[in-house]
């Protein structure tokens, strides 16, 4: 018997219990009754990162209900998180997306009495450190827009509090994606993406708050500015960073700006472009196809993001309680065995650990040379025997972190200056 059917048998008796006239009060939750769940539907929005059918399906089997998923851009999420409340129930967003969306009250805090793989949750959304003697990065660190003083809370506490903006779900270390195969040179630091070797073959991503962190990586890289905080940008930062961009630019360094997975898949993968801003699941996606791609360690560090979800203030009832129940599977290890195996950590990684084999483990999470084939969630293959995950261990890698996405003071400036860059 599998330990995903152990789970659901247990669960189920628990329900039936519950039916039976087990007293609610024996339990930190209120139960949710097993013949009205299936009645039950979730609409969840989020980017494309973790809004997958497969896991909206797995939900289904698992825990009765329906989970509608719709997948949107980083820009049409923050927009929907923070004007359309009644549209969704659960927001799958990033850290960075929550500092904009928090203040408008359209979510609500989360108990995390109710969360039981609390205490397994990494350290780095509890005090922003990997380990107790590590560094907490520039930018907006989860940490620090991760907790609120209570279920109405629309602020940020600088401590934990017992209630949570977001519940951790994902999390990566990013950085540049290469075509080793069409470069003639060894790729160590972000400079190189000006590099002008790489005229016409070089892409940038065009989600204004995280493309400005990657130029900003780059600009320090090169020596033309020492920031202060790159998440958090002067004026004066943001022109020059920009100046130096747009002046790239103009000598024809860009090929092409994307903002989907899709285009930066297509890009690489036609050779279109050799050097690139990208997320993991896209390299996988060229590989998958048989194409070299490296996700390249640089040794500046890591553009590093993270993600939970979040619940709408419309949110009561026994969908309440469903998301909870939700909430508490995703991080049970399932969803996070999937995702790593696109590269991504789980918040919760001890959990993930027993859904993926020792092979899969050693090389996503440890850094291990593969014993045998690696494949993504698909059954694509991804790495062979004796081969190395890009970057090394999860310590390795999120250890190595220079900034977090963030949302600046001056982000609407920075937009505006973004938005000429592009146009120029």
């Amino acid at each position: 018997m599998t330990k995903a059917t152990r789970t659901g048998l247990s669960r189920r008796r628990l329900l039936t219990g519950a039916a039976a006239g087990v007293a609610a009060s024996a339990f930190p939750a209120p139960m949710i009754w097993a013949q009205n769940i299936k009645d039950v539907t979730l609409r969840q929005f989020g980017t494309g990162v973790s809004n997958i059918n497969e896991v909206a399906q797995k939900v289904k089997e698992d825990l009765g209900f329906t989970l509608e998923m719709t997948a949107l851009d980083s820009d049409a999420v923050t927009q929907r998180a923070a004007t359309q409340p009644k549209s969704f129930d659960i927001a799958d967003i990033e850290y960075w997306i929550c500092k904009k969306v928090w203040p408008t009250g359209n979510l609500q805090g989360m108990d995390v009495g109710r969360i039981k793989n609390y205490d397994k949750i990494v350290g780095i959304f509890k005090d922003g450190r990997l380990t107790p003697g590590s560094t907490i990065a520039q930018g907006t660190s989860p940490n620090s827009v991760g907790f609120t003083d209570g279920p109405d809370g629309t602020s940020f506490a600088d401590h934990e509090t017992g209630w949570m903006t977001l519940i951790p779900t994902i999390y990566n270390a990013d950085t540049l994606g290469i075509r080793p195969d069409l470069i003639d040179h060894p790729v160590e630091s972000w400079a190189e993406l000006l590099n002008p070797a790489f005229r016409d073959k070089a892409s940038i991503l065009d989600i204004s708050a995280i493309g400005i962190m990657d130029a900003a990586m780059v600009c320090e890289a090169m020596g033309e500015i020492q920031y202060g905080d790159k998440g958090n940008m002067t004026r004066d930062e943001i022109d020059r960073t920009l100046a130096i961009m747009t002046e790239a630019k103009k000598a024809g360094q860009f090929r092409a700006f994307w903002k989907t997975f899709d285009e930066s898949v297509n890009l690489m993968a036609s050779g279109e472009v050799v050097i690139q801003s990208m997320w993991s699941p896209a390299i996988t996606a060229v590989k998958s196809r048989g194409i070299p791609c490296v996700y390249q360690p640089l040794k500046e560090g890591y553009r590093a993001w993270g993600g939970g979800i979040g619940l709408s203030k419309n949110l009561s009832g026994i969908e309440l309680d469903a998301a909870y129940d939700y909430i508490n599977w995703y991080l049970e290890g399932w969803v996070g065995g999937f995702l790593m195996r696109q590269g991504y950590y789980s918040a919760v990684p001890e959990t993930s650990k027993n859904y993926m084999t020792e092979n899969e483990w050693g090389y996503w999470f440890e850094g291990k040379p593969a014993t045998e084939v690696i494949t993504n969630p698909y059954g694509d293959a991804m790495a062979q025997p004796g081969e190395t995950r890009d970057g090394g261990s999860f310590e390795e890698r999120m250890g190595h972190i220079a900034c977090w996405n963030a949302v600046m003071d001056e982000n609407r400036y920075m937009i505006r200056k973004w938005n000429e860059f592009i146009a120029a």
